[in-house]
């Protein structure tokens, strides 16, 4: 997954240089300015498994698969009734432990690749968000995304079907409390929230 100083991905134009600042004909522009965090692709992540499709489904996958894997070892190998519920209790623990952990150190490659922009700064109106990190700069329209959910820290966008791609935004950015008021009204304009 490529990666902007959002947090996600599916760039539509690189800049170089340009002054993000700008207002347009359909509303004001809101501004952020931030420094990403582990912390911050730890939530997204979070809150994209539990609220979207996708995320949802790639948490469930692999106790499913240990359920299933363990009844039919079981069955197969005719075990007692306790054997096979310690086995099964174990096996979906282990393999839920391993999805959160998996979370993690996902989160922190992604940090790790985003930790190089430095402070970033979005500015963001109904056309897509500009955001200029320490040497880059990229433009997104708000059509590459499809849904958006929302988090006490963050804005996080997400892509596709799936949702595979996503931005993190973190609220602590924001230049004052009207502003994250504001992205969420423009938010609402163009992507479905979750």
């Amino acid at each position: 997954m490529t990666l902007t100083c959002l947090g996600g991905s599916l760039l539509m134009e690189t800049r170089g240089g340009d002054s993000p600042r700008q207002d347009t004909d359909s509303g004001r522009a809101v501004e952020f300015i931030y420094r990403p965090t582990a912390a911050d692709f730890e939530e997204a992540l979070r809150a994209r498994a539990r609220r979207s499709p996708a995320g949802r489904a790639q948490v469930l996958i692999s106790p499913l698969i240990a359920i299933v894997a363990v009844s039919v070892c079981s069955i197969l190998q005719d075990a007692p009734l306790p054997v096979w519920i310690f086995t099964l209790v174990l096996s979906v623990a282990a393999t839920s432990w391993g999805a959160v952990r998996g979370r993690r150190i996902a989160a922190r490659r992604m940090f790790s690749f985003m930790e190089s922009y430095g402070q970033c700064h979005v500015v963001a109106d109904d056309r897509g968000a500009v955001t200029t990190g320490e040497g880059v700069s990229h433009t997104t329209d708000w059509r590459v995304f499809r849904d958006y959910l929302e988090t006490p820290g963050l804005f996080v966008l997400l892509s596709g079907d799936r949702a595979a791609g996503f931005v993190v935004l973190p609220k602590r950015g924001a230049q004052g409390p009207a502003d994250v008021d504001w992205l969420r009204a423009i938010l609402d304009r163009n992507l479905k929230r979750l």
